[in-house]
């Protein structure tokens, strides 16, 4: 039996607490208003008690709350400095670690899963786990042949206790909102309620990791574990040793962030290009910096893990992306609104100011304006205030426009990964990046005959 579901009385209770737990500090502030403090030192403080307790919680509990707190540890950049802050270190361990599951749990799963002679599949295989996340585990072994692999194992319950943490979340998701600026959790509470399926079928991260470290087999700048051996509920590739991302952002060096912000950038726009994939969880746990290149003397490379979630996108990025960013940069308010409205970013029954909404999207895209830009927490923290601010024509604007269902994972994946440049305070090539991999967005020249044409 799994803890999961053993303690799910436990789970439920933990979580249903967080939204009394809110309203009471609610009501303290309303006290300490009463006796004259300011709106904003209360406000400031309340929010730093709701995210201490928030934090505390997701990060005691593993399934959809974990799921949760991973996916908004990467727009920790975001919250003021005085409440990202004291909780850093929290979101990291977050980002890397859960309590484990036992030794007979993790026994019963391989033997039911592999047979009963599973040790024989191994010449080493360790019980103490090597890393735990929202539906599993990894342990690290040695496979038959000599290699050494990375173990995962699915917690048994996994699917029913990613569920139902995250049907709890979305009864209170109103009042996690005030915690990241500008952001609105329930359409990612949801969305992450859509993909539990996906994320449990361990056939098709398999397929995913297969494809990616086919493409990515040799690569100067990306490195990829080989699928080992795969069926429910366990899924063996090739260890990968390197240093956390988590790590270069506490401790990294100048050289190692910037590499790494780099690579990260390369790897979101390069990998659907070159797979028609997109890798969807882009939390730092989830991203190795190794030294050398395959012949040992090129630069720190990237290695990328987990490929439980995946957006399939044959064609790579859509083309839109590309010719809307382009046009933005060129400043071209009507045709920018034109393509907007076409791809249903503005509804039909909305009618908005093309210069407005121009207004609002260069700030946003900025990095992709010069040569190299540094990402920094004060530059994200200044865009999600001016989205967050209800009197900002940016924050009226943002409530008009709609996120088509086709670009939900591909934004949140893009603003997952903004945050973590952040996080790593890189600087960053990205326009070239950009130029390399987004399709259309440098124009094709026109062919002779073209040019003949037009002359």
């Amino acid at each position: 039996m799994s803890d999961l579901p053993r303690k799910a009385v436990t789970r439920t209770a933990k979580l249903a607490a967080l939204p009394l737990g809110f309203a009471g500090r609610a009501t303290w502030g309303l006290g300490k208003r009463i006796v004259g403090e300011s709106a904003e030192i209360v406000g400031r403080e309340l929010q730093q008690r709701t995210a201490e307790q928030l934090f505390k919680v997701l990060g005691e509990l593993k399934g959809g709350a974990m799921k949760f707190g991973q996916a908004l540890s990467v727009f920790e950049s975001a919250l003021p400095e005085e409440v990202a802050g004291p909780y850093r270190a929290a979101l990291t361990k977050l980002q890397e670690a859960a309590p484990p599951m036992p030794t007979r749990t993790v026994h019963g799963v391989l033997e039911e899963r592999l047979g009963a002679g599973w040790n024989e599949l191994f010449l080493e295989f360790e019980d103490k786990p090597a890393a735990a996340a929202s539906i599993g585990q990894v342990h690290r072994g040695v496979w038959h042949d000599g290699r050494e692999v990375a173990v995962k194992v699915q917690y048994p319950g996994a699917g029913e206790a990613l569920l139902s943490d995250l049907n709890q979340l979305s009864r209170f998701a109103r009042l996690l909102g005030p915690l990241i600026p500008g952001m609105d959790v329930k359409p990612l509470i949801t969305e992450l309620k859509d993909r539990v399926s996906e994320e449990l079928d361990y056939g098709l991260e398999a397929q995913a990791q297969r494809a990616h470290a086919e493409e990515f087999a040799g690569d100067p700048d990306v490195v990829v574990p080989n699928v080992v051996h795969q069926c429910e509920q366990v899924l063996v590739t090739e260890w990968m040793d390197g240093t956390p991302l988590s790590e270069i952002i506490a401790d990294g060096t100048e050289e190692q962030r910037d590499r790494a912000g780099q690579l990260l950038a390369r790897f979101l726009f390069s990998g659907p290009a070159r797979t028609g994939l997109l890798h969807a969880d882009p939390h730092p746990g989830n991203f190795r910096l190794l030294p050398g290149g395959p012949d040992g003397k090129d630069d720190w490379r990237l290695g990328v893990l987990d490929f439980g979630t995946v957006d399939r996108l044959p064609g790579g990025l859509p083309e839109p992306i590309g010719k809307a960013l382009r046009m933005t940069l060129d400043g071209e308010a009507e045709a920018v609104y034109e393509m907007l409205c076409a791809e249903g970013f503005v509804k039909e029954s909305m009618e908005l100011d093309p210069d407005a909404v121009l207004d609002y999207l260069l700030p946003i895209i900025e990095p992709a304006r010069v040569d190299e830009f540094t990402f920094t927490r004060g530059w994200m923290r200044s865009q999600a205030a001016r989205i967050a601010d209800p009197r900002s024509p940016a924050s009226q604007l943002a409530k008009q426009l709609n996120l088509p269902p086709a670009y939900l994972l591909i934004h949140r994946v893009t603003l997952s990964t903004i945050g973590v440049l952040c996080q790593l305070n890189a600087t960053v090539r990205l326009r070239e990046e950009l130029e390399e991999w987004l399709p259309t967005f440098v124009p094709e020249e026109p062919t002779a005959e073209e040019s003949a044409a037009q002359a």
